[in-house]
């Protein structure tokens, strides 16, 4: 079941929180719950991800990119991830979640966020993100030029392009059977 009362609470906090960068870090902190595990006592990978959705969330709040995307009638798409899970994160465990936009280019945004626990990061994702109207995809330019902010492009970090570039060579659609 999606975490809609984490949800609620993320959003009331993110509105009190003083305004950032779309660039910048922000932060969330949370505990794991029983309803987080699985089979093996510890926080399943699909609950993870779906935390990772209310960090995107708390960014986009305090950036102000959803008044935008509400007063336009736009939509957030995930569009692609990659992810790295090192630490296993267990039952009451404290959480401290960061997520930042590392950058965009012509039409994605790239987002990465993070998971620790005592201090140690536990797991990682890379997010490839759109902006999509009724009309299509949504140029970053565009979002950033609707949201009031500088337009010049972030050089990239180098491990991003490279994902980039392999995802490139991915087959779509996939190889069936």
């Amino acid at each position: 079941m999606y975490p809609f009362m984490r949800l609620a609470k993320v959003m009331w906090q993110a509105k009190r929180n003083s305004p950032v960068h779309i660039t910048d870090k922000s932060e969330i902190s949370f505990s794991c719950r029983p309803w987080d595990l699985d089979i093996f006592n510890e926080m399943n990978n699909g609950r993870v991800l779906t935390l990772y959705d209310l960090g995107r969330t708390e960014l986009g709040i305090r950036c102000g990119l959803m008044k935008v995307l509400a007063k336009k009638r736009w939509a957030l798409v995930v569009a692609g991830s990659s992810v790295r899970y090192r630490k296993r994160i267990h039952m009451f465990h404290k959480v401290k979640m960061y997520s930042q936009c590392v950058g965009w280019d012509d039409k994605w945004l790239y987002v990465e966020q993070s998971m620790w626990v005592d201090g140690k990061p536990c797991s990682s994702v890379l997010i490839r993100a759109g902006v999509t109207s009724k009309k299509g995809l949504v140029s970053p330019q565009d979002l950033l030029e609707a949201m009031n902010e500088p337009v010049n492009t972030p050089i990239l970090p180098q491990w991003v392009t490279e994902w980039i570039d392999s995802e490139q060579h991915r087959p779509w659609p996939p190889i069936g059977h």
